[in-house]
């Protein structure tokens, strides 16, 4: 059984990390990665030497970090606020709409907003205007982008997470609110000193990967959402790697922004390991 997920792993992630090396080849494709003239770190010190590259790190830093600020703590409070809620079919019900957005594609979503969003023929705005309100550029203001790219991540990821912290909280034991019924503690007391200490170790697990991708960005999110109006603020690593290696052929350019990504996501991913141990005593490694 552990045959077909050991294959894919090593055929989809070892296997390409043989072609890391093009960061530091003048690569040729017809030469390929044998032939093609080792030049060192020529590649890495053009990247670092780009104004572009500082800004797609710019975004894609404060667009993480906007996730982990509103996307992180939102499951944890839907989680605990479900868990407190007793009528079974309303609790299913929840879960599964909350859960629905999760298994819809980057292309779908995307389409859905510009429909709802789009400042002439958006539904909203439609709406707005109809009550004699201005029409918003949500998604054509690169203030607004920021805005409406971090709320439409929340709304999708948020009900996987919710899962998880609901998984954990099955998990604690139930005499332990037993006990603290008997001993007077309140709903709002069971979750601060029950359920949040008995949820800890998952929640830090999170947390650490959640900042392990702190620099990695997923490349259908921000790519069907940006538009060239709000480029200053939409155009990421991802999108710039798709640009500099597949439209302007630049594969050793690409892999080096890439190895550049994977190694600092490594290093955050470590040290936040580290430091979660040593407050918590719980990490992921």
């Amino acid at each position: 059984m552990l045959i077909p997920p050991l294959a894919f792993i090593i055929l989809f992630r070892y296997v390409p990390l043989l072609g890391l090396r093009m960061a530091f080849l003048d690569y040729n494709p017809v030469k390929g990665l044998a032939n093609s003239e080792f030049i060192g770190l020529a590649v890495f010190k053009e990247v670092f030497r780009q104004p572009a590259f500082y800004r797609v790190l710019r975004n894609t830093f404060i667009l993480n970090g906007l996730d982990l600020l509103t996307g992180f703590p939102t499951p944890i409070i839907i989680a605990i606020l479900l868990n407190e809620v007793r009528t079974r079919w309303f609790k299913r019900t929840a879960q599964s709409i909350l859960y629905i957005p999760h298994f819809l594609s980057w292309v779908i979503i995307s389409g859905i907003m510009y429909q709802l969003l789009s400042p002439y023929s958006g539904l909203v705005n439609r709406w707005l205007v109809g009550m004699g309100l201005k029409a918003i550029p949500f998604l054509n203001d690169k203030y607004l982008w920021v805005i409406s790219y971090n709320l439409i991540g929340v709304w999708q990821n948020m009900g996987w997470g919710t899962i998880i912290y609901l998984a954990a909280i099955t998990a604690i034991n139930s005499e332990i609110y037993e006990a603290a019924t008997i001993d007077g503690a309140g709903r709002l007391r069971k979750i601060i000193h029950v359920t949040l200490p008995g949820i800890s170790p998952t929640i830090v697990i999170m947390l650490i990967m959640q900042l392990g991708r702190l620099l990695s960005i997923g490349f259908e999110r921000p790519y069907t959402l940006y538009n060239p109006v709000v480029m200053e603020t939409a155009d990421v690593i991802s999108t710039y790697v798709y640009r500099i290696g597949l439209l302007a052929f630049r594969y050793n350019v690409a892999t080096a922004v890439g190895l550049f990504q994977s190694v600092v996501a490594m290093v955050l991913v470590v040290a936040a390991d580290r430091i979660a141990k040593r407050f918590s005593g719980s990490g992921l490694f």
